[in-house]
């Protein structure tokens, strides 16, 4: 079988870039059950409610929701169930100071086969309030705004 390269998404969590405030990314592989590589291999995955969480100095992702795969028999996974992460050592404490000093969230910002093996990036977090969401979203109306002035201007139209 021929070697798999590039990347594919699988899933995103798009609210999660517009609830938190990404402060680093990490990208972190996966263990996984082979009914639930196949089940992501068809695209199927929910990121909405997951979240990581380090127990025992090993980080381990919650909530993810991959659906079980339909041609599987008894040997097929839970949904929901509990995913241990790939990380080094040097990550997981630097993930696991930051948690405890600053409050963060370490929260799933994709899911995605990177050269055949699945991976997750992963992300250290603040909440946002929700003056803090109605700003960003003021910014980038404005920004949108000015780049059509910007264009319509260069295709020398009128405002």
């Amino acid at each position: 079988m021929a070697k798999e390269t590039g990347q594919k998404m699988v899933a995103q969590n798009k609210k999660a870039r517009h609830d938190y405030l990404i402060e680093d990314t990490y990208e972190a592989g996966l263990v996984l059950m082979g009914t639930e590589v196949k089940s992501l291999r068809q695209g199927r995955a929910s990121l909405v409610d997951g979240f990581v969480d380090i127990e025992n100095h090993e980080a381990w992702l919650h909530g993810v929701h991959i659906p079980e795969y339909s041609q599987g028999t008894w040997t097929n996974h839970s949904a929901r169930r509990k995913r241990k992460l790939l990380l080094n050592r040097d990550e997981i404490d630097k993930i696991e100071r930051r948690v405890n000093e600053k409050g963060l969230t370490v929260v799933p910002l994709a899911l995605y086969f990177k050269d055949g093996r699945a991976k997750v990036e992963i992300a250290l977090a603040k909440g946002k309030k929700s003056w803090d969401k109605r700003q960003a979203i003021a910014e980038r109306t404005a920004d949108r705004e000015t780049q059509q002035a910007i264009g319509r201007r260069m295709k020398g139209m009128r405002d």
